[in-house]
Parts: structure tokens; C-alpha cells; sequence
């Protein structure tokens, strides 16, 4: 079905998300299009727990990520859980297949619930009837296409992920799903360099670096710049002085860590344009502008006031860590001692932010732009300032609006 399995996943991939209530055969819908068993089967509901994701290359599609979520009419406290985890799937989404068993009598309150959450957030939805091996009455099996065409404003695909009928066409509408929800081809760096532009990256080896890698935002950016064939030159901070004096000319663009914006602008070249991998991602992944417009709340705190750190990363701390040491450090400096600086890290973000006088995103370089985009639409609805580490760093720095965005 013109389906390749990966092994990398990528927070650049489209994100193919499968909805449905316990036992609608979303697991074996899975499965069937991988032609493997990727999640596990079982008629007793409740058998996925954990968000279930697969790595995966279509053909038309690109890179992509089918995930499995549990049922959203689970119960008690650990189907809870598993409910709020589907929930955020449901933030990561590019593009959602809503499953319905096609034996059952019409539509559930919620999924009319759910239907409603992905049309707000403007998902491009592919409703199935699951299990049309059965034998039905066509009277009944027509009350629910009617149902659901009603709710969603399209028919339902029949399929039966046991005898793979209705397989190839889903896959079809998979990728017209996700070809017409793709945005323009977007770059890390922007309209910022271009063919030979020459191009300095400064980059920490500090405690926080990992030992013989480079983490994913210099690597993402430095395999763009190649791509776009930029003369580039990498070198650590203490080296940046050293490497100014052997270039011919000045460096275009130089981009660095946040934590070392304050140093490198001192000995910058006056024309060489400055910005930092966190401020590109912010770009990059969400919405830059607004982070701009979110760093000036940073003005206004006080002691008394609540500020959310949300992190993508799960790594244990670190000393010095940027966003549980640095950033909270120079933002009491600002405010006083006493600001409640909160964080949270991975796939958790609370749904009520209007505690919070400020929320700052990492880079995000874990996570796709849908999934940072809302939670910037969630921000913009509580209308509560946001920003990110590399802009309110900058702004901290007093060089905000020195910098290129």
C-alpha cells in the first residue's frame, strides 16, 4: 500500500492520529495499514493504555507517525489517565481518523464531544465504520453513516481492518488529508541566509551539551544550512574571538545558545546579524510573534505572580539547566525572590493557564508546530502572555530588539 516502516521518529513528521471509543477496532485498523502487529489486539477494552506510536514512511505523505490512543469512554481513575492521554494526542494531531464500530446504534454524546474538539482546533478528520465484516442490518448500518456524515459533514469510509476491505482507500484519503492540511515549506533559519551566505555557529560545551552529540536544534540547523549550501563555521564560545580574526569577512548571520547571547553580542561584528537556536525554533515551531509580544509581560512581574516553564524534554536535571536554573535565576533577579516559577515537562501542560502571569516554551524541538501552536491558541483564548527561553533570554538580556527574529 506504498507504506515503508521507520525506525527514527521525528517531531517533523505528520502526526496521524486514531480516535475512537473502546473496542472500535483502532488498534486493528493500525495494524492493517502497517501490515504488522504495532499495537496489541484484545476484545476486552482498555487494552491501550499508553499512547502507541509508529514511525512510519507513506508514499505521498512523506515521514509520519501513526498514533494509537485509548478509548475516550473509559473509566475510572486509570481510564482517566489514558483519556487525557488520548487528549493529547489530540493536541499533536495533523490529521485525525475517527473510528466507529459500524454495529453501533448511532452516535454517543461523546463522540459528539470529541467530534466538536477537533473541528475547533480545525484537524482535518476522516471518519470510518470499523467492523463491516459483520453482518448488519442495512437499515442500521445507514442510520449510522447518516449519524455521522450529519456530525462530520462528509460520509464515513466503510472499512473492516479484518478482511482489509476499505484499506486502500483510507489510505488514499490519508494523504489527501494530509497533502491539503500541509502547510508551505518552512525553514528553521528562515529568509535569514541564503546560497553562500556565510554563516558562524556558536555553541556551548558545557555540562548541558551531550558528550559526543550535539543536540537536535544545532544538529536540524546545521544540516539546513548545508542544505541550502551556506558557507558554515562552528566553533564553542571561547573560540569565537579566534574565529572572527581568521574570517576574511564578517559572518552574515552568527547563531547561538540563549545562555550565551549577552557574550557574544559584545564581540560580535556590527554587521554580522545575531539570533539564537531557541529564538529560530520559536519561528520555527510556533508563533513568533506573539512570543515577542509575551517577553514584555516580563516587565511586569512580581513576587506575588506565577510563571509556568513548560519543557518538552523529559531529561533529568542538569546543574545549571537553562530551563529549570538559568532562566527561573535571571527572572527573580528581575522580579524578586519570591516569583513562583513552576515547571512542567513532556506532553503535560495545564488546561487552565489563567493562574499564570507568564508561560514560557522551550524550543520545542521535541515536539511538532501543531502541538506548540496549541498551546499558543490556548494561551491567546486565556489571554495570558507567552514567550520562549531563546526571547525572553534575549529580553532579559536587554538585546530583544537587537536580535533577528
Amino acid at each position: 500500500m506504498g507504506i515503508t516502516l521507520q525506525d527514527t521518529p521525528s517531531a517533523d513528521r505528520v502526526h496521524i492520529a486514531f480516535f475512537g471509543r473502546m473496542n472500535s477496532g483502532k488498534s486493528s485498523i493500525i495494524n492493517a495499514l502497517a501490515g504488522q502487529q504495532v499495537s496489541i489486539v484484545s476484545q476486552t477494552g482498555g487494552t491501550t493504555t499508553d499512547l502507541v506510536r509508529k514511525p512510519m514512511e507513506i508514499h505521498g505523505i512523506g515521514p509520519c507517525i501513526l498514533i494509537d490512543t485509548a478509548g475516550f469512554d473509559d473509566e475510572g481513575e486509570l481510564g482517566k489517565s489514558r483519556v487525557e492521554k488520548a487528549a493529547q494526542a489530540a493536541q499533536q494531531a495533523d490529521v485525525a481518523v475517527f473510528v466507529f464500530d459500524a454495529g453501533a446504534c448511532g452516535l454517543s454524546e461523546i463522540e459528539k464531544r470529541w467530534a466538536a474538539q477537533l473541528r475547533k482546533k480545525g484537524t482535518p478528520v476522516i471518519p470510518v465504520l470499523n467492523k463491516t465484516d459483520k453482518k448488519l442490518p442495512p437499515d442500521r448500518l445507514q442510520e449510522l453513516s447518516d449519524a455521522v456524515q450529519a456530525e462530520f459533514g462528509t460520509k464515513p469510509l466503510p472499512v473492516s481492518a479484518k478482511t482489509k476491505d476499505g484499506m486502500e482507500l483510507l489510505l488514499e484519503k490519508l494523504i489527501s488529508a494530509a497533502q491539503d492540511g500541509m502547510e508551505p515549506e518552512r525553514f528553521i533559519t528562515g529568509s535569514l541566509v541564503k546560497k553562500d551566505s556565510l554563516v558562524l555557529l556558536v555553541m556551548p560545551q558545557d555540562i548541558q551539551a551531550p558528550k559526543g552529540r550535539l543536540i537536535l536544534p544545532q544538529v536540524q540547523t546545521l544540516r539546513e544550512l548545508l542544505d541550502i549550501q551556506c558557507v558554515t563555521m562552528c566553533v564553542t564560545t571561547g573560540q569565537l574571538e579566534q574565529a572572527l580574526a581568521v574570517l576574511k569577512r564578517p559572518p552574515e548571520l552568527i547563531i547561538t545558545d540563549s545562555q550565551a547571547f549577552q557574550e557574544v553580542y559584545e564581540k560580535k561584528p556590527a554587521q554580522s546579524m545575531l539570533t539564537s537556536f531557541s529564538v529560530l525554533f520559536a519561528a520555527y515551531k510556533g508563533d513568533i510573534h506573539y512570543f515577542v509580544q509575551g517577553a514584555q509581560a516580563i516587565a511586569d512581574l512580581r513576587e506575588q505572580d506565577k510563571v509556568l516553564i513548560a519543557e518538552c524534554c523529559t531529561h533529568a536535571p542538569l546543574e545549571e539547566d537553562i530551563g529549570r536554573v538559568k532562566l527561573p535565576r535571571l527572572l527573580r533577579k528581575k522580579a524578586g525572590p519570591g516569583l513562583d516559577v513552576q515547571i512542567v515537562s513532556g506532553a503535560d501542560f495545564p488546561k487552565d493557564l489563567s493562574q499564570y502571569s507568564l508561560v514560557i516554551q522551550c524550543g520545542a524541538c521535541m515536539f511538532n508546530r501543531r502541538h506548540v501552536m496549541s498551546r499558543v491558541a490556548a494561551a491567546r483564548e486565556q489571554q495570558v502572555p507567552m514567550t520562549n527561553y531563546g526571547v525572553a533570554i534575549a529580553y532579559l538580556n536587554g538585546i530583544l530588539d537587537k536580535i533577528e527574529i
